[in-house]
């Protein structure tokens, strides 16, 4: 059988850089390369595309991968059957592409730009999505599409930027008014908990709302929920599947970018610490999210399970979660019966697939 060639993508113009390195690195050293001729590209900091010239992934999160002599600058052409285009001197040499993973976190890789790129490419890839990318990626958006699935969720409200900018104290008011501390602050458009404060006093809710500003000029305030952090990974195109459902122990204030990813503050428990009734309720849920947003392929969903009475409150949707060795959606598939290089197999085979 012929093998696929497969392009990764990692990097990206985001705030979630170096998380997407790390995700690139575990992906690029589980795929069986029995199955997959692999193009890996780097798109640096200033958006610059280099397909990687190296065989050793783990100077992928150290940004040394940029230094390999091998490395070439790379383009994805939007013109239909061209693929990956790679430059040589004055030479161009193309690799035909047959399907793409898009390992890229956040801005420009995970918001539907990327997928808008290999749409009008017609290179089929991994993942939910133009529009389904864009309104999980925005979650604003996302609590509309959740309150329309009548999806309970936490209350919330929008500040923008140049609210902030006109009458920072109307806008403070405002939250104050609708909410009792303490509140989450959230930039709309950012993953990995970027830009993210939990507020107890109105001096820190104008420090936590600039701060979010930095990332986007929507800035969402959010009620506190008071419950256990639950996510489960979804899987599948017309007729997803949730797995089994994880937790996490924060082991700092809240689950921020720090106790996600570099200290090792936080605990995970998978099953969850919730009853059966609590976690059946999370994974349809989940489902109900991930469908009613149009997702295929691949997403995690987040959840609170509050500890009186474990009513089931949605938080947010991630369509191109982390998938580093210790990031939650490939370890929950694997507890539900998919290790990481299935999983990897099965991903690839639903962006072939869909429609």
């Amino acid at each position: 059988m012929r093998k696929l060639s497969v392009c990764v993508l990692f990097g990206g113009v985001s705030p979630e850089h170096e998380v997407s390195l790390r995700s690139a690195e575990s992906v690029l050293n589980n795929l069986d390369t029995e199955k997959y001729n692999i193009f890996p590209v780097g798109i640096k900091k200033d958006g610059d595309w280099v397909l990687y010239g190296g065989k050793d992934y783990s100077l992928l999160p150290s940004g040394q991968w940029e230094a390999c002599p091998k490395n070439r600058r790379a383009a994805i052409s939007p013109v239909r059957g061209q693929g990956l285009l790679s430059f040589e001197g004055d030479c161009v040499v193309r690799e035909h592409i047959d399907v793409v993973f898009p390992v890229l976190h956040g801005e420009n890789g995970e918001d539907g730009s990327m997928q808008g790129l290999l749409q009008i490419a017609g290179l089929p890839y991994v993942g939910p999505h133009v529009a389904a990318s864009a309104a999980a990626m925005d979650k604003c958006m996302t609590k509309l599409v959740a309150e329309q699935a009548h999806v309970r969720q936490a209350a919330w409200q929008l500040v923008t930027r140049e609210e902030l900018q006109c009458n920072e104290e109307a806008a403070m008011d405002a939250v104050e008014a609708k909410f009792s501390y303490p509140v989450f602050v959230k930039p709309a458009g950012t993953g990995s908990s970027v830009g993210v404060s939990k507020v107890k006093n109105r001096e820190k809710l104008s420090e936590a709302l600039h701060r979010a500003a930095k990332f986007d000029a929507k800035v969402m305030v959010e009620e506190f929920i008071n419950g256990r952090e639950v996510e489960v990974a979804v899987l599948g195109n017309e007729t997803p599947a949730a797995s089994i459902c994880g937790e996490i122990e924060a082991g700092a204030e809240f689950y921020d970018y720090d106790a996600k990813y570099i200290s090792d503050c936080a605990k995970l428990y998978i099953p969850a610490r919730i009853s059966d009734n609590a976690a059946e309720q999370v994974r349809d849920t989940a489902v109900r999210v991930y469908t009613a947003l149009g997702c295929q392929g691949l997403s995690r969903v987040d959840f609170f399970v509050t500890y009186d009475g474990e009513e089931v409150v949605f938080n947010e949707i991630n369509t191109i979660p982390g998938f580093t060795s210790i990031s939650m959606y490939p370890k929950l598939f694997e507890a539900s019966g998919i290790p990481y290089a299935q999983l990897l197999d099965r991903l690839l085979e639903l962006a072939l697939q869909a429609k």
